[in-house]
């Protein structure tokens, strides 16, 4: 049965991989049918993530902060895998400071890992040798890139840089039939954000909540729509932003 979102055949690299949307992004690409290469800093949860896939895959444990050691490490898993179709970044932090507590080094942290380490990555997929024509690129940003939340200035800067560096990527990259495009996601119901919604008092619980009028999001609202950016049922799309909020930004 014909399928335009099936990834058979596909290798697909997903980092953050060891948990939240970075592993449900790696499980439902396997499940979709692609081989899924994925990299984290534990091997643990990692170890944990390649157990919950489908098929033959395989992981990498790596810093993204590492920057200068990327290249070596592309060319690794190419050697290692055959050349990539698909890329998903995933991985990410956030710091929350008002204004006058964020210090240098939290934006530096937050863009290492957010944005520069996975413009480090585009950069070493450009090449014929590591990238197959007609692949795709999703890099998850949030809606913090284009709304505004207080306390989010570092965090909201770096995801608003993927924002702005993808629709470029994506005209430089056309050419070769590569389309690159964004997942900007809304509160999603990670076991992270889980823990932090239940350390919260009522109030605060109930003020990041509210306004979403789909309730929050599971990891495999986003995961889903990762897939269609990586199968050729999306073909025809390239330099956009799929915002995925439950109706958030839409108000």
């Amino acid at each position: 049965m014909y399928n335009p979102f099936s990834l058979e055949g596909k290798t697909i690299l997903v980092t953050g991989a060891s948990s939240g949307i970075g592993r449900q992004c790696a499980i439902d690409c396997s499940k979709m049918g692609a081989k899924v290469v994925a990299i984290a800093r534990n091997k643990e949860r990692l170890a944990e993530s390649l157990s919950m896939m489908e098929g033959d895959n395989a992981c990498y444990s790596y810093d993204l902060q590492l920057i200068e050691g990327i290249k070596d490490l592309i060319d690794r898993i190419v050697s290692e895998n055959g050349k990539l179709d698909g890329f998903i970044h995933a991985a990410g932090i956030e710091v929350t400071n008002p204004l006058k507590l964020t210090s240098h080094g939290d934006y530096e942290n937050l863009y290492r890992v957010n944005c520069l380490s996975s413009f480090e990555i585009v950069k070493n997929l450009c090449g014929i040798k590591t990238f197959n024509k007609g692949g795709a690129i999703v890099l998850i940003s949030s809606i913090s890139g284009i709304i505004a939340r207080k306390g989010l200035s570092a965090y909201a800067a770096s995801k608003g840089a993927l924002l702005s560096a993808a629709r470029v990527m994506a005209m430089e990259m056309a050419p070769r039939g590569v389309r690159v495009n964004t997942v900007s996601p809304g509160t999603i119901l990670t076991p992270m954000m889980q823990k932090a919604l239940d350390e919260m008092q009522e109030d605060d619980r109930i003020k990041r909540v509210v306004g979403f009028p789909l309730g929050l999001g599971q990891t495999t609202d986003i995961s889903n729509a990762c897939v269609y950016l990586l199968s050729d049922a999306s073909r025809w799309v390239t330099g956009q932003n799929l915002i995925v909020d439950g109706g958030f930004t839409a108000q």
